[in-house]
């Protein structure tokens, strides 16, 4: 507690994360037999740095090809997995995590947050309805993965896994757990093709973000992975926050009045000048209503200079797992002090000025903030800094 001019304010102690993992197509890559065949969130940045993707034509049923990032069979075969009718999505997630809990294993004081937008949704062509739960998957993975305490499941539409990780650290810091593994996932499925496509929102090509020629998104699939802790480490939690702006079912606010709100409360958490951000991930989901918010939004912010990417274009839209999955690559920029440009970007295709990331560049960078935005009117912002704590 803390008593400025006689009101009590209640302090918090700070949040930290230390470590991280992902696991994504593009993270595949192996250009030798001879190489091992590892996927893990070192094995992601070659690629990004040579400005690759993992948006390829896919059959993701109901006889279409989309481009999409999609796991191909042969890359399945050398996930590691935990059962013989393990799933897709669980072999992610297994994956992803268990570096994580072997570094630092569970006790009866660690939370497992688990974000998802679907879960094993395609149990349900199967009639296994029961199965599709997303509490029996979550308890699987607990199961699996050596956690003593019921895992916590987050799953509000796209900014999930952003969320996720905001609910672990209010979790510490009100005392609930002593540190968490915050868990995000998700899969393509036809279930998940149908939606998006009854809103006319998948492109045929690989989507370009906050570009003139927009027309939808890409799907993709992945799994990410962070541990967070009161224990001071590489990067801190500055602030957080999460805002519905309850304007529509599917569409987001014209004004961008709940990321707004979101990103003003984070910043006010975290106690910095807006301007003292280095750069943004952003949500972008290369749809013509999402850019759009998302420019009005940052510049009613003042952040229209802030040099700013969507990473859309290398990995597609992991639904659930993009928030969490994009903030480690964040994490990875202000690591290496890399600005990763925008794929897919040209010509700048939304009504505000935005400093879109054009080209990869070096720079030292302390703080970064991560936006989300989803269906319902979800919106969620969070500012971490890196510290000088050795990792």
């Amino acid at each position: 507690m803390e008593n400025k001019g006689g009101v009590t304010v209640m302090m918090f102690d700070p949040i930290y994360i230390h470590d991280k993992n992902i696991v994504t197509p593009l993270g595949a890559t192996r250009y030798s037999a001879a190489e091992p065949f590892v996927i893990n969130w070192l094995s992601h940045w070659p690629e990004l740095l040579m400005g690759k993707n993992s948006i390829f034509m896919n059959d993701v049923g109901r006889d279409t090809l989309i481009h999409a990032s999609k796991f191909d069979l042969e890359e399945t075969r050398y996930l590691e997995t935990f059962a013989d009718d393990s799933t897709l999505l669980e072999q992610l997630l297994f994956n992803t995590a268990k570096p994580v809990v072997d570094a630092h294993v569970p006790t009866a004081r660690t939370a497992l947050v688990l974000a998802t937008t679907k879960g094993n949704v395609s149990f349900l062509k199967e009639a296994r309805a029961a199965d599709a739960q997303l509490p029996v998957l979550a308890k699987k993975m607990a199961k699996v993965l050596g956690f003593q305490t019921e895992p916590i499941i987050i799953s509000q539409a796209c900014v999930s896994g952003l969320l996720a990780l905001s609910v672990a650290k209010r979790l510490i810091q009100m005392g609930q757990y002593d540190d968490a593994v915050v868990l995000a996932g998700d899969v393509i499925s036809e279930f998940v093709l149908s939606g998006f496509e009854a809103f006319h929102a998948v492109s045929r090509l690989p989507c370009k973000p906050f570009d003139s020629d927009r027309d939808g998104l890409s799907l993709g699939e992945a799994a990410a992975c962070v541990y967070v802790s009161k224990e001071k480490g590489e990067f801190k939690i500055l602030g957080e926050a999460a805002i519905n702006d309850a304007h529509h079912i599917s569409g987001p606010s014209r004004t961008g009045e709940g990321l707004v709100q979101s990103v003003l409360r984070a910043r006010k958490e975290a106690n910095i000048d807006i301007k003292d951000i280095d750069f943004i991930s952003a949500h972008g989901t290369a749809t013509l209503y999402n850019d759009e918010m998302e420019a009005i939004a940052f510049n009613r912010l003042g952040l229209q200079d802030v040099p700013l990417h969507s990473l859309k274009g290398y990995f597609g839209h992991t639904l659930g797992a993009a928030g969490l999955l994009e903030t480690v690559v964040g994490l990875m920029c202000l690591q290496f002090g890399t600005l990763i440009p925008t794929k897919g970007f040209e010509t700048l295709g939304v009504s505000q000025p935005l400093n879109i990331i054009q080209q990869l560049d070096y720079a030292k960078m302390t703080r970064f903030l991560k936006t989300a935005s989803g269906f319902g009117g979800s919106n969620a912002a969070m500012i971490i800094e890196k510290t000088t704590a050795t990792p």
